[in-house]
């Protein structure tokens, strides 16, 4: 059976079969700069605007050679071939690795990324904002941090999606009291009026005991579809599957409150790891979406691919 036939149907118009993923349907949008494990590019976030499609990704080596050392934004016409914009990294966002970034167009036309940054020499995670009248004008001298975490808790991988005058957000959020476990993750659930100053309230979604998710979840992608809130999520189920999550589908009336649907993957890469994660869905102005996710490869390495729906 497959992942569409064992889901139930969103509404006479979406049904999941739109939301998940297909590689055999994808093309690579943007190649890791190596071919050989822990060389990516992926962790993607887009937004269409103005005729286009406009893509903020990260790049990432290995652990010991710099990590996530960099987020891009680019650009497409045609939401396969990009062109880059702006290259943010590391050093200039004084952080040890950057994550999945987040980026946001104002209802006032402006932009905002929202980029993760782990904090130097610990576990601990932060989420600061750069803003620009346009995606190439993001400039890292002029940050603001609106998730800080506290010393118990890492916060990143913020998405974000605003709804009837309410920004939404859920991020990744890790505890920091036993290092050994800091791998596990929970998608908690916030609000603001603006963007900027947020409030939390509660966690939204949590791994499973025994099952392919039990070790941590991880918001990707939201949207509300009439009384129902349909997010893709993340999961893994040891910490030996951390950076090869998988994707899974959650439902809930209630954004603060999601449930998990099936008891296995719904998409997942059939090599090395199985690793399909951080699926970003966009909404295009003609009719129909695009999917961008991170997928890892038969070398290893993992790359950006995008589906057109």
């Amino acid at each position: 059976m497959s992942a569409a036939e064992a889901l139930p149907t969103v509404d006479d118009v979406l049904t999941f079969d739109d939301l998940l993923p297909d590689p055999a349907r994808s093309v690579v949008a943007v190649e890791p700069a190596q071919d050989a494990p822990g060389h990516w590019a992926g962790a993607p976030s887009a937004v269409a605007a103005d005729g286009l499609i406009y893509l903020a990704y990260r790049l990432r080596r290995p652990v010991g050679e710099g990590r996530g050392y960099a987020v891009v934004v680019a650009r497409s016409g045609d939401g396969e071939r990009f062109e880059p914009l702006v290259t943010i990294t590391q050093q200039e966002m004084d952080t040890e690795s950057l994550e999945r970034p987040t980026l946001v167009r104002t209802p006032q036309g402006r932009w905002r990324l929202y980029l993760s940054c782990a904090t130097h020499g610990t576990k601990h995670w932060r989420v600061e904002v750069l803003e620009a009248d346009d995606p190439s004008g993001f400039d890292p001298a002029r940050r603001q941090v609106v998730l800080p975490g506290d010393p118990k808790t890492g916060v990143k991988d913020p998405v974000i999606v605003r709804r009837g005058g309410l920004w939404h957000l859920w991020a990744s959020c890790h505890p920091l009291t036993d290092p050994e476990e800091a791998d596990r993750m929970v998608s908690d659930y916030a609000t603001s009026a603006d963007g900027i100053e947020w409030t939390w309230q509660g966690t939204a979604l949590s791994g499973r005991p025994g099952l392919w998710d039990a070790r941590g979840t991880r918001v990707a992608s939201v949207r509300f579809v009439g009384d129902q809130v349909v997010a893709l999520y993340d999961g893994r189920a040891s910490a030996q599957e951390n950076y090869e999550e998988r994707t899974g589908v959650a439902t809930g009336t209630d954004p603060a409150e999601l449930t998990p649907l099936g008891t296995e993957a719904a998409a997942f890469s059939p090599h090395a790891g199985g690793g399909l994660r951080y699926v970003e869905i966009v909404d295009l102005p003609e009719g129909g979406r695009r999917l961008y996710y991170e997928y890892t490869r038969a070398d290893g390495a993992h790359e950006l691919r995008t589906e057109l729906r």
